[in-house]
């Protein structure tokens, strides 16, 4: 399982509390992106975040990269979180999106210094991204992890 020995992620709530947050998330399998997208809302919540954060919606998880692109620039928030879903299919898309989506989100976080939790999820199965989901009965909640990890680089990053 993905999740086995992953740390615990400490939060300062009364640092995090004026940070500003924007959710990018996916419009495919929506009861999966529903359930990533309360998961990370909830994690903003749990870090002491005292205004709701942004959502915004792109079609799949090939437009990731160009929509956190365009919010880290913005100047408009101090945090982003991507949330996406890509099954694999009997074709090399899978591969290619995937590449993609990483490479993108991971260019637009080092070039702009914005923290960008990555909540993409690459499964072979719905089961496995149901299990990643945070639905009741899944083994993992992937929103809120990716949403706290995020949140704490940036109080991290306040350092320097």
């Amino acid at each position: 399982m993905s999740g086995a020995g992953a740390p615990a992620i400490a939060v300062d709530r009364e640092a995090a509390k004026t940070l500003r947050v924007g959710i990018i998330v996916t419009r495919w399998h929506h009861e999966l992106m529903s359930a990533l997208l309360d998961g990370a809302q909830r994690g903003c919540r749990d870090a002491g975040l005292q205004n709701e954060p942004t959502v915004f919606h792109v079609p799949g998880a090939f437009e990731l990269p160009v929509a956190a692109a365009r919010l880290a620039r913005s100047g408009q928030f101090d945090v982003l979180v991507t949330l996406g879903l890509v099954l694999r299919g009997s074709t090399p898309h899978f591969e290619y999106v995937c590449q993609g989506a990483t490479l993108g989100v991971t260019n637009v976080a080092t070039e702009t210094g914005i923290p960008i939790g990555f909540g993409l999820l690459t499964c072979d199965t719905e089961e496995q991204a149901f299990e990643r989901s945070g639905l009741p009965g899944s083994s993992e909640d992937k929103g809120h992890e990716a949403a706290t990890a995020a949140i704490a680089t940036a109080l991290a990053l306040r350092e320097y």
